[in-house]
């Protein structure tokens, strides 16, 4: 098990590199005042081409949070003996899979259930209307 732990807490230490160069709150500084009001780009293309490299920026950022607490909660599972066992099934995940991706908590046919759900509710969130996030 201590190489599994070692190997997560690699990868862990890896994605939280590349949030460290991402910098966060740097990506805003780095470009000052608002778009759109007093902008200090002259041409609007530049303030489009911009803006578009902030939102790519913080959906990167975003998904390496997330993928930095999936492994986090991985070694508190590693921690508890319930490392490798299926949420859904409590069956174990194939030896493959964890070595692919360490994070994971679902089998391949507990994951592959779980998509074919989720790609059927799809159009009952777009008849009823999703309910939209609180700030």
């Amino acid at each position: 098990m201590d190489d599994v732990r070692d190997r997560i807490e690699k990868e862990l230490g890896s994605v939280m590199g590349r949030l460290r160069q991402l910098g966060g709150a740097v990506v805003i500084e780095e470009f000052p005042g608002a778009l759109g009001d007093n902008s200090p780009f002259s041409d609007p293309t530049e303030e489009v081409q911009v803006q578009g490299e902030r939102e790519v920026s913080f959906a990167t950022r975003s998904l390496l949070v997330e993928r930095a607490n999936r492994l986090a909660e991985a070694l508190d599972r590693l921690r508890e003996g319930e490392y490798g066992t299926c949420e859904e099934c409590g069956e174990p995940i194939a030896p493959a899979r964890l070595k692919a991706m360490p994070e994971v908590t679902t089998c391949v046919r507990c994951q592959d259930k779980l998509e074919r759900l989720a790609r059927r509710l799809e159009p009952a969130a777009v008849l009823f209307g999703e309910p939209e996030e609180e700030d």
